[in-house]
């Protein structure tokens, strides 16, 4: 676990950095459109002393959950800060535990998405549809991390929470 969370703190910081250097220098940056790192995904064998831990040892706000169509819970988003979170998600043999992916945020996911294929990436279909209404695609890297990316509208519960976010 203490791989994991330091892991996740040098992804945060590494993204604090980027994208304060890209808000610095916009213009230079070859990714356009790409506001910045979203969240970190880790599959968690336990889900709610996952949350536990992040909300009450960590000081993470819960910022949202999202349950499948039995009522299962699928998702917990703690907020780090106004634009950051970490997804928590259940483990199982599909999903093991650990890093499951990083979420990147974009402006305009029909931009993004070409640019990304336009390099050579392996870039998935567009998803109006999912569970937290933001519009999403995947990338797998050369090493079969994915990376998504999401469009977050008004109507995203990632959106809806940033719009909370009280510092």
């Amino acid at each position: 676990m203490r791989g994991i969370v330091l892991f996740v703190a040098g992804m945060l910081a590494g993204g604090f950095a980027v994208s304060a250097a890209v808000g610095q220098n916009h213009s230079s940056s070859p990714n356009h459109g790409i506001v910045g790192l979203n969240h970190v995904a880790i599959s968690v064998p336990d889900l709610e002393k996952a949350v536990d831990f992040y909300t009450k040892t960590m000081g993470f706000p819960e910022a949202f959950r999202v349950k499948n169509a039995k009522g299962e819970l699928q998702l917990v988003y703690v907020q780090i800060s106004k634009g950051t979170f970490i997804e928590l998600l259940p483990a199982s043999v599909q999903r093991p535990p650990g890093l499951n992916h990083f979420g990147l945020y974009v402006d305009n996911m029909a931009d993004a998405t070409a640019m990304f294929k336009a390099r050579g990436a392996n870039v998935g279909p567009i998803i109006t549809t999912s569970p937290t209404k933001a519009v999403l695609s995947n990338i797998l890297d050369l090493n079969g991390n994915r990376i998504e990316l999401a469009e977050l509208p008004p109507q995203s519960l990632h959106h809806q929470a940033m719009d909370r976010w009280q510092p």
